[in-house]
């Protein structure tokens, strides 16, 4: 089994719900790939900076300007903090964005038909998984940052749940007779009726489901995202997908596509 684990940036920027994550992390066996986001942190820095966040949709756009804020913040301080941390656990990982070993190349997003541009920001065109299979079988665990790039030499800022999905995708697309789990791992236990009653957690969830609790208003914001890349990963060959929290990261709302009617 290859696990690749993708952690938000609520997490990976509160110290102690990164050291627990990390310690849950430590523990899951076998070859293992950690993708984090760290958007919190950018708006931080770019407010002392002076420098305007803009959102669209839950979607950051990212001019020259921001791009080189979410840069330094993904690739240099979120980044390195981890592998860091992880040297300290004993694990021999390797910090990396879609450019290193040309693992992952996107294109610039373009002008939306509402005059919307994103800017600096990618939409995934292919990963390389066969790398990131050396790496592991290597013993090493990638820590991979959410920017991707062009190939004609400019970096692009990229979601981080779409990065997880597509690394996932492509390692369970170059490794032979191996099963990959990929688990989004947030603040919450999983895919919640109500967010703020953890007695709501929804255990299994398929596609029809999805649709139904979208169109009621059960499933909202940035969630919706999150699930429509997990039932794409579903989708690609990989085998399981789950939505859990830091505390317990076999559990949560496993994504499904059968039938649960």
């Amino acid at each position: 089994m290859i696990n690749v684990i993708k952690v938000g940036g609520a997490v990976v920027e509160d110290p102690s719900s990164l050291d627990i994550l990390l310690d849950a992390f430590v523990k899951v066996e076998g070859p293992k790939a950690l993708v984090h986001g760290g958007g919190r942190s950018a708006t931080k820095l770019a407010e002392q900076l002076g420098i305007e966040s803009r959102m669209v949709g839950g979607r950051r756009i990212t001019d020259a300007d921001t791009l080189r804020i979410v840069t330094m913040v993904y690739a240099g301080l979120v980044n390195k903090n981890i592998v860091a941390q992880l040297q300290c656990l004993g694990c021999n990982a390797l910090g990396l964005t879609g450019a290193d070993l040309n693992l992952i190349r996107a294109h610039r997003r373009p002008i939306t038909p509402e005059g919307i541009d994103f800017g600096f920001v990618g939409d995934v065109d292919a990963a390389d998984g066969s790398r990131l299979l050396d790496l592991m079988s290597a013993g090493i665990i990638p820590v991979i940052a959410p920017l991707t790039h062009d190939g004609a030499g400019s970096l692009l800022n990229t979601n981080a749940d779409t990065i997880a999905q597509t690394v996932a995708s492509a390692i369970a697309n170059s490794a032979v007779n191996t099963p990959v789990t990929l688990t989004y791992c947030f603040e919450l236990p999983g895919v919640m009726g109500d967010p703020s009653d953890d007695s709501t957690l929804i255990p299994r969830l398929n596609e029809p489901m999805f649709r139904r609790l979208v169109a009621d208003g059960t499933i909202a914001g940035g969630m919706i995202p999150k699930l429509e890349n997990a039932f794409r990963a579903l989708r690609s060959g990989i085998q399981k997908v789950r939505i859990t929290n830091i505390r317990n990261l076999e559990g949560g709302t496993e994504i499904t596509e059968c039938s649960l009617e």
